[in-house]
């Protein structure tokens, strides 16, 4: 999950020099668009693959109850806000270029989250 956040945070990178080109009134490069594209899309895919493991893990390996901790319920939080960013994405991808503020916010608050649940779940190492 590391590797998956620090995707993410990179795709964040890569989403505001986008939104730092268009408010400067120079429209994005399409290589800085694929760039964006080709980080992100792995790395929403990589954590809402993984988010599944986490409750599993904590039930067979481990014994605990599968949503019974802060991490469970932050890491549900930066889940659901990853698959709004990345259904958000996808439609703008396609040309739904109103839902771009609603991108951007939902994808900051998704890495946020993320962050905050790795940061809870150290608690739970062994």
């Amino acid at each position: 999950m590391l590797l998956a956040l620090a995707l993410a945070a990179q795709a964040l990178r890569s989403g505001l020099a986008l939104r730092t080109a268009r408010r400067r009134g120079r429209p994005p490069r399409p290589a800085e668009r694929r760039a964006h594209l080709r980080v992100a899309k792995p790395a929403a895919l990589l954590l809402l693959v993984g988010f599944p493991l986490g409750p599993l893990s904590a039930v067979w390996l481990r014994g605990l109850d599968a949503f019974g901790t802060l991490h469970a319920a932050v890491a549900l939080l930066a889940a659901a806000l990853f698959a709004a960013a990345a259904w958000l994405g996808h439609t703008l991808e396609h040309g739904a270029v109103a839902r771009r503020e609603a991108h951007a916010a939902v994808a900051l608050a998704a890495v946020l989250a993320g962050a905050a649940a790795f940061a809870t779940g150290f608690v739970l190492l062994p």
